[in-house]
């Protein structure tokens, strides 16, 4: 597509049916604040909601109360990095506003057919595929609606999904 790349948050408020995401990396953005917070010591506790609950999660919230089902799977290296440690221990905040969470041990995606970078699929017609650095930072933001590309991510998201355990009975290692 050409021209402006619209905002993930742009793309959510138009989403009608069904926003997938598929993350494969063991680690994201290292100077994020909530991380760094974390890393000192710091846990939300899931009684406070006002001391956790941020713009994004209301972006979500608002998503799931239109009727769109959310979707994010994780494909994790175990044992699992600090950083995905850290996901891990913050996804009961993703799942309060209404997101469905699965992992997936990286042991058992090896016949799968993945995607070579981390996307979310949006009424299964428009593909926002985020491209990263090493580090973990975002590079770039592309939106694809090639037929082709769109059914072979959403082939592969619906393999991991199947094949992933639910947040609340996973146990990281």
């Amino acid at each position: 597509m050409v021209g402006q790349t619209p905002t993930l948050k742009d793309l959510l408020e138009e989403c009608q049916e069904s926003a997938l995401h598929l993350e494969m990396r063991d680690g994201y953005m290292r100077d994020d604040p909530m991380f760094i917070a974390w890393q000192a010591g710091h846990r939300d506790d899931p009684q406070d909601r006002a001391s956790w609950w941020r713009p994004w999660l209301d972006v979500m919230a608002q998503t799931v109360e239109r009727g769109v089902t959310v979707r994010r799977a994780r494909i994790v290296s175990e044992p699992v990095s600090e950083y995905i440690r850290f996901e891990y221990d913050v996804t009961f905040t993703n799942v309060a506003a209404g997101e469905e969470v699965r992992w997936l041990p990286r042991r058992q995606a090896t016949d799968l057919v993945l995607p070579g970078n981390d996307f979310w699929l949006l009424d299964n017609r428009r593909l926002l595929v985020i491209h990263f650095s090493g580090d973990g930072d975002v590079t770039e933001r592309e939106l694809l609606d090639d037929p082709a590309v769109i059914s072979l991510c959403a082939t592969a998201f619906e393999a991991v999904w199947n094949r992933a355990t639910p947040h609340e009975l996973y146990k990281p290692n």
